[in-house]
């Protein structure tokens, strides 16, 4: 999901980056008011920047990565995840990669916007019945509809380079991601398991404050 260095032109970098800041101001000020979110979101950036290191792989225009969005959407939450993974990005760029730093904005929106497409558009209905447990179908759902915006994302950035890119190269970019509608639901389930009411790390008040256990709680019964 990475778009590399020097494809977008300046002006059109500067467009991501107030997208992209528009899209964290509407989020930021809730972290003034849960000081949980807080924690909930440094959590979620350290996680999401030790899942891209595990596993990176260059794949047509682009990279493919383990995400492990949804994991980090079910562990911590929506607004700690969509903060987490710009954060995330930032912390990858200071640390490993610098010269993605000049598409900080851009690499933020490519996760972001899907992450808000599948939280509005479909986990909320999918998710909002506290009765019914959360299983694979509802995990392969929701991973479908995000990686389907990442892929789309780094379509609409390749469109609007400076240099052109075959459609052929998307499509083995996009073909790559398709693993992960398998790998990644397993993964999440495991997490649900070690965030079950039976779990320990429910004894803990520090894990009450880290974890978002709203949607965790039905994981024993997926």
């Amino acid at each position: 999901m990475h778009i590399e260095p020097g494809l977008i032109a300046p002006a059109k970098l500067l467009f991501a980056a107030a997208a992209a800041t528009a899209v964290l101001a509407c989020y930021v000020p809730r972290l003034l008011k849960q000081p949980a979110l807080a924690l909930r979101t440094l959590l979620a950036a350290l996680f999401f920047s030790v899942f891209m290191q595990i596993f990176h792989l260059k794949a047509g225009p682009s990279e493919l990565h383990f995400l492990g969005a949804i994991p980090l959407y079910l562990s911590f939450g929506f607004v700690p995840t969509l903060l987490g993974l710009a954060l995330g990005l930032l912390l990858q760029g200071l640390v490993f990669e610098p010269q993605d730093l000049v598409h900080l904005a851009v690499n933020s929106l490519s996760l972001m916007l899907p992450l808000m497409l599948m939280h509005y558009g479909l986990a909320r209905r999918l998710l909002g019945d506290k009765d019914k447990p959360i299983g694979v179908a509802t995990l392969v759902k929701l991973d479908a509809v995000f990686y389907s915006g990442v892929v789309a994302m780094v379509g609409f950035w390749l469109a609007l380079g400076q240099t052109q890119t075959a459609f052929a190269d998307w499509a083995g970019f996009a073909a790559a991601y398709l693993p992960w509608l398998i790998v990644e639901p397993l993964f999440t389930l495991a997490i649900l398991w070690l965030l079950r009411p039976a779990g320990a790390l429910r004894r803990f008040a520090l894990a009450r404050l880290c974890f978002d256990f709203s949607l965790t709680s039905r994981a024993a019964q997926a």
